[in-house]
């Protein structure tokens, strides 16, 4: 493949996207809302994190179209920007049943992927618990 103006470009963009991934915080927001909309008090109890907190990542998520805002009376609700987010994450998950392990053996990358997965199952059990309580 040559690259060219118009794959760095695209490149620049991947980069953008992928960046509203990168941040757990962002990533454990995202994965809450794969089971659906959720207003920011939810999304916050089903994370651990503080509603501000919440507000913050939420703004930026929906900057750059990873979800979308909808008032229902007194509240807003958000959900994924495009059902192709979920589809991703299904293909990561699938990625990383084969990839963990060499992730976690892997020194260029400088945040403790055993602490991020440890994270990751933590957020996991948190929406588990969420979604049980809300049906």
């Amino acid at each position: 493949m040559t690259v060219t103006r118009a794959s760095i470009q695209n490149f620049q963009h991947q980069a953008k996207l992928f960046r509203g991934f990168s941040d757990q915080s962002r990533l454990s927001i995202i994965e809450a809302l794969r089971g659906g909309p959720l207003p920011v008090g939810e999304i916050a109890k089903a994370t651990g994190l503080t509603q501000p907190n919440v507000s913050n990542h939420l703004k930026c998520l929906g900057e750059c179209g990873l979800v979308k805002a909808e008032q229902k009376g007194r509240f807003v609700y958000y959900r994924l920007g495009d059902d192709r987010i979920a589809q991703m994450l299904r293909l990561a998950d699938e990625l990383l049943d084969g990839a963990a392990h060499r992730l976690r053996e892997c020194g260029r990358y400088s945040e403790d992927l055993c602490g991020a997965q440890s994270v990751a199952e933590e957020i996991n059990g948190r929406l588990t618990r969420h979604r049980v309580r809300t049906k």
